[in-house]
């Protein structure tokens, strides 16, 4: 049997050479409609296909039932669960963290005219499921006659214009593109499960996480699995959320941590398919009149993210690494004589007794005393931040009481297998972050750290485990994208027991982790494609729930040396710029980073470092915002212009906050164009006066300058006095300006 592009070899990826041991089965229409206790429970049955190109229904096999249970949350939630292999519908999850306000809305249900109606209390529709018999004439007995199927469409906020519906998407009924529901068997056990809805030809989709692609996100798949993303120009992602949004203004949220694909009209067109390595689906539904409130509805599922403290939003100055203490001081004395305003110092591989090797101890030489050390930094208005991860490596001073208390998850062979990306070092196991015990084990190590005076963790890492090991209460395939979210809470825990300042510094994310923040994107190549994609995914990345997200500053990695390549001074200032413009600024690669080793730009970094914190009164006005509501603090265009089709496709321009309307210049011609949306626009530097819609053709921006544009009037919060830290800003003496 040669394999096909039709939909049961291409998307629920049957395998030629097991066919004989699998089976699909298909969704028919609905047998019974009921309430029960405020549920709407749909039995919906099955009846396996023959296993051939056109699928059509093995007629010597019994059908399989299995309900469909709907549930309302609030105005503009509606839920989605069923399940072949037999999970429960459950309202807590490491996901999950619901709103107290958002409770389940009791829906009933009603008969007529072969179309069940389903109400909540306060009358409003929010979902139909029709059972019109299938017109059969126009077969003729030319083609096989069609079968019945489940048709169901959902009205998450009670708007009938914004249906969603399930999608029967085929060529004719043998020849099938998308499913409305289905699952597979193997060996007779159920193994993976997809759901379908229909989509529109111009329909336009964001989100899905930190996405490094296009605004509009049509017509491309995404195998929703974790993984060091080696860059931020490729397919893949450090961090995966399984949401998405539709210039139709609703959203989804898969909640589940298995490996799963989002095909957003790609296998077809017509339809957005859902397929999830595990037989269960659990899908919400969310409406809102907005992106924004879809986001906010989103956030009332999995979680609002907490404000971060006042000193993260300065500037931190890292590379990997600084090796000693005195190199650190010396470091951090002269952004004081040079007049660098500055925050944070953060420490890399470099702390341990040996490079890489994290053992969750200073170096005893290269840092003779950790505690002095971070004093006299506190004294000087910095903050020290660490380097970690969620491994323990051979020859590690822990090495042997994690193993012999199973804080890491034994390995079913001694190395590691192909593909496990940990081949830096020996890494012998993945912290257990599924036992309790491992977990607190873990934070241990980080209170002794954090008692020194350390005041934040950057939680590496994550994204990969020891595939090939044994976890607590969890297989690996269901552990590894939710690792991020259970290692991040341990270290987002700790840090805020002892410090007060709930922070990390992470890469790794999944559903749930903007209640950890903050985030940043990753191992970006310094270069005008690692500009663009960073800002791409973060982008998208605030599209998916996260208010809080950096990057690092002029990018990671050098080319063509990895290490050790200079970076163009215009990169370096390019990409300060858009830093002063995100919610958090880090210095950060695998070359020098500090402004000094860059003297032609200097002057002209120094001048931005202190507009960052002259605006230092917004960002953490906007940051708060971005903590109540579905914005996040680096905003695209479209959460405000949701009507303006343009903006579904702008992926160079950004908002910064509520006001300022933000164009990177992301190219070495020192031009670009500009897109302004409707309305009246002042650029916030040079106050010309633009009326839009228009596109601003080839602008020349000097390396100096950014294009910057509020609408005339906005007020903004500053503080106009310099300071070397946020340590010495006395909010008492903010003032305003008015554009």
């Amino acid at each position: 049997m040669q394999r096909t592009n039709y939909y049961l070899f291409d998307w629920m990826d049957f395998d030629p050479q097991l066919s004989k041991d699998e089976s699909l089965w298909k969704a028919y229409d609905t047998t019974m409609v009921k309430a029960v206790d405020g549920d709407i429970v749909i039995t919906v049955p099955y009846q396996k296909q023959v296993l051939q190109e056109d699928m059509q229904a093995d007629n010597n096999v019994e059908r399989k039932s299995f309900p469909l249970l709907l549930r309302a949350y609030g105005d503009s939630i509606v839920r989605l669960f069923t399940s072949m292999a037999g999970d429960e519908m459950k309202e807590e999850s490491d996901m999950l963290c619901m709103a107290e306000n958002l409770k389940p809305e009791p829906l009933t249900v009603s008969f007529s005219d072969n179309l069940y109606s389903v109400y909540d209390a306060k009358g409003r529709l929010r979902a139909e499921i029709d059972i019109q018999p299938v017109k059969k004439e126009w077969w003729s007995g030319l083609l096989p006659e069609p079968q019945p199927t489940i048709r169901l469409t959902v009205f998450p906020d009670g708007n009938k214009e914004k249906g969603v519906e399930l999608s029967d998407d085929h060529f004719s009924p043998p020849r099938y593109d998308a499913l409305p529901i289905g699952f597979c068997m193997t060996e007779g056990k159920a193994d993976r499960a997809t759901m379908s809805f229909k989509c529109d030809p111009d329909e336009c989709f964001v989100g899905t996480g930190e996405r490094f692609r296009k605004m509009d996100l049509s017509g491309q798949t995404f195998f929703l699995k974790n993984q060091d993303g080696q860059g931020v120009n490729n397919r893949r992602a450090y961090k995966n959320i399984p949401f998405f949004m539709s210039s139709r203004k609703y959203g989804v949220f898969y909640h589940t941590s298995d490996y799963c694909r989002l095909s957003l009209a790609d296998h077809s067109t017509r339809s957005v398919q859902f397929r999830n390595d595990r037989a269960t689906i659990d899908a919400f539904i969310i409406g809102g009149e907005t992106p924004e409130r879809i986001l906010f509805h989103y956030r009332q599922l999995t979680g609002f993210p907490p404000m971060l403290p006042l000193w993260s939003f300065g500037i931190w100055m890292s590379r990997m690494t600084y090796f000693s203490a005195e190199e650190v001081e010396e470091i951090c004395q002269r952004l004081r004589v040079e007049q660098y305003p500055c925050d944070v110092i953060h420490l890399d591989t470099g702390w341990f007794r040996t490079d890489w090797l994290c053992e969750w101890k200073f170096n005893p030489e290269r840092f003779p005393d950790p505690e002095g050390f971070i004093k006299r930094l506190a004294d000087n208005g910095y903050k020290v931040s660490l380097w970690q991860l969620p491994y323990v490596a051979n020859g590690a001073e822990q090495i042997a009481e994690a193993k012999e208390n199973n804080y890491i998850g034994p390995l079913l062979k001694e190395q590691a297998s192909e593909g496990s990306n940990f081949s830096t070092l020996d890494y012998a196991g993945t912290i257990d972050f599924t036992y309790d015990k491992a977990t607190e084990w873990y934070k241990g190590l980080l209170r002794n750290l954090l008692n020194m005076g350390v005041k934040c963790i950057k939680t590496d890492f994550g994204e990969n485990i020891h595939m090939e090991a044994t976890y607590h209460s969890m297989t690996p395939q269901q552990l590894n994208n939710i690792y991020a979210l259970l290692y991040q809470k341990a270290a987002y825990d700790v840090t805020k027991e002892v410090t007060g300042d709930g922070i990390v510094w992470a890469r790794a994310a999944w559903a749930g982790c903007q209640r950890y923040p903050l985030h940043w994107g990753g191992d970006s190549e310094s270069s005008w494609a690692g500009l663009a994609g960073s800002l791409k995914g973060g982008l998208h990345f605030g599209l998916s729930g996260f208010a809080f997200w950096s990057h690092d500053v002029p990018g990671f990695h050098s080319t063509p040396d990895f290490m050790n390549s200079v970076i163009d001074p215009k990169v370096y200032v390019r990409w300060t710029q858009f830093g002063v413009f995100s919610s958090h600024m880090r210095y950060h690669g695998t070359h020098k980073r500090e402004p000094w080793y860059y003297p032609t730009v200097s002057d002209i970094v120094k001048k931005w470092w202190k507009l960052r914190y002259r605006l230092m009164p917004y960002i953490l006005e906007e940051s708060r915002v971005a903590t109540e509501t579905g914005y996040p603090v680096l905003q695209a265009l479209l959460l405000h212009h949701p009507d303006d089709r343009t903006c579904w496709h702008i992926d160079d321009e950004y908002y910064f906050g509520r006001s300022f309307l933000v164009a990177p210049v992301i190219n070495s011609s020192d031009r670009r164009d500009i897109y302004l949306p409707e309305g009246e626009w002042v650029n916030f530097f040079s106050k010309e006066h633009f009326h839009g819609p228009i596109w601003l053709k080839d602008v020349n921006v000097p390396l100096d300058e950014m294009p910057v544009f509020c609408r005339p009037g906005t007020v903004i919060p500053v503080y106009e006095p310099e300071v070397k830290s946020t340590d010495d800003i006395d909010f008492n003496n903010v003032t305003t300006i008015t554009i």
